[in-house]
């Protein structure tokens, strides 16, 4: 009953906040407060205090607002024009056309980030207003931007699987490798779901370019060169060892400033607004972090994950029972908590029910990161629909809409990885590493 009472009061609050246009971040913030005031003898104000802090000046996060600095440099460069150039002959004839360049987009950046969050903003960045001239229906721009975001988390690197992989203690190196078939299947599934949508609907798509011949194609194509040599540089020094994440983060910033800079798009007024739009928009996801760091602590001081988790265990399911109760279980966990609040809060009381049925840590890894990508665009802390609405200045409750077939998706994506395990088992098992 207690439990009932606290899931209620939490959910009432967050979207009573919300409702009276109270800002995302201090929603958080706000309904963490009121459950470890009402639920938890721990005095709320200094934890407040502590844990804003240390959510805001972590070094780990530092690679956030310089992919976004970085995506903000390319959005006022020829470098995004120059991709659309590159990729528009080869996608022109699919049906959706440029359509997929946001998963083509997200797919590629998402090899070099490890967050969705810098996923969804970055190329964002990129492909709205350019799709928006083209005369792209908004609401598959969003849609499929929102859903293709959330392969930050999939491809390695990813920071989540990094976290499940200390706490589960297996190989993060199988981890990230483990994750490139689903992140692949999961793509496919979004191509999948814009060639049909489009032929269900062709009035809604701008018509195609004057086609063009093999050698036309290919000599287009050199307008990649720069975007390609830039993920190349950033990848490079990431799975050459190089550098972390966050320094290559740097390169990119660097790289991306040079390349403006050749091109003879880069003068000061870019320069500055380039800054000005990277720190609006780090402002706004960080004051969201630092609300939901917040919000998880106080989940662990009222001990409400544990508790469910430990119901989820004492149910005694089979196999696929129990994947289908952590499925919804981590949904509806992720409406209040961030992915790495999940994995840290719920680990502990959950792999000793995971390996007793006979569940492979690998598989459970990848399948962790799905459904924590599902809760990356499910309201009320959807974290992709924050990022796209500070962004497009859109209502939650349309985001949550637009995005609803990219979370049906992921749902099918799941059901094929339990059918077939091996997508995600096949390479780490067979791969020396």
């Amino acid at each position: 009953m207690n439990d009932v009472l606290m899931i209620t009061v939490l959910v009432l609050s967050i979207f009573g906040f919300l409702a009276c246009g109270v800002w995302v971040g201090l929603t958080l913030a706000g309904t963490a407060w009121l459950g470890m005031a009402m639920f938890s003898s721990r005095p709320a104000g200094d934890a407040m205090a502590i844990t804003i802090w240390g959510a805001a000046s972590s070094w780990t996060l530092t690679a956030l607002p310089l992919f976004l600095w970085m995506g903000e440099i390319l959005f006022r460069s020829r470098l995004s024009q120059d991709l659309f150039k590159g990729l528009a002959p080869w996608l022109d004839r699919i049906p959706g056309r440029l359509l997929h360049t946001n998963i083509v987009g997200c797919a590629i950046f998402a090899a070099v980030s490890g967050s969705s969050a810098a996923t969804c903003a970055t190329i964002g960045k990129m492909t709205i207003p350019e799709l928006a001239r083209r005369g792209y229906p908004e609401d598959q721009v969003i849609g499929t931007l929102a859903g293709a975001g959330t392969l930050g988390l999939l491809i390695p690197p990813s920071i989540i699987m990094i976290v499940y992989g200390v706490a589960a203690d297996v190989s993060i190196s199988k981890l990230f490798i483990a994750g490139v078939f689903p992140g692949m299947l999961l793509a496919g599934l979004f191509m999948g779901y814009i060639i049909i949508w489009s032929l269900l609907h062709p009035g809604r798509i701008p018509a195609a370019d004057q086609a063009m011949k093999l050698g036309e194609k290919l000599y287009q194509s050199r307008h990649l060169i720069p975007v390609i040599l830039l993920i190349a540089i950033v990848l490079g020094t990431i799975y050459t060892g190089f550098a972390t994440a966050t320094e290559a983060a740097a390169v990119g910033v660097i790289g991306a400033l040079i390349l403006s800079a050749v091109q003879g798009s880069l003068n000061w007024s870019v320069f500055k607004a380039s800054i000005m739009g990277a720190t609006r928009l780090y402002c706004m996801i960080a004051l969201i972090l630092a609300g939901a760091q917040f919000l998880t602590l106080s989940m662990g001081y009222i001990g409400l994950p544990r508790q469910l988790a430990e119901w989820i265990g004492s149910l005694g399911l089979s196999q696929f029972g129990l994947i289908c109760a952590l499925t919804v279980f981590f949904v509806v966990l992720g409406c209040f908590l961030d992915g790495i609040s999940i994995v840290v809060l719920t680990m502990g009381v959950l792999l000793p029910t995971v390996t007793a049925a006979g569940i492979d840590l690998i598989w459970f890894g990848i399948f962790l990161v799905l459904v924590i990508e599902m809760a990356q665009i499910t309201p009320p802390v959807g974290f992709n629909l924050f990022v796209l609405s500070g962004m497009t200045r859109k209502e939650l409750p349309y985001l949550a809409r637009v995005s609803m077939p990219m979370f049906l998706l992921m749902i099918a994506a799941l059901l094929i990885i339990y059918a077939a395990p091996e997508i995600a088992t096949w390479l780490p098992r067979n791969m020396k590493m």
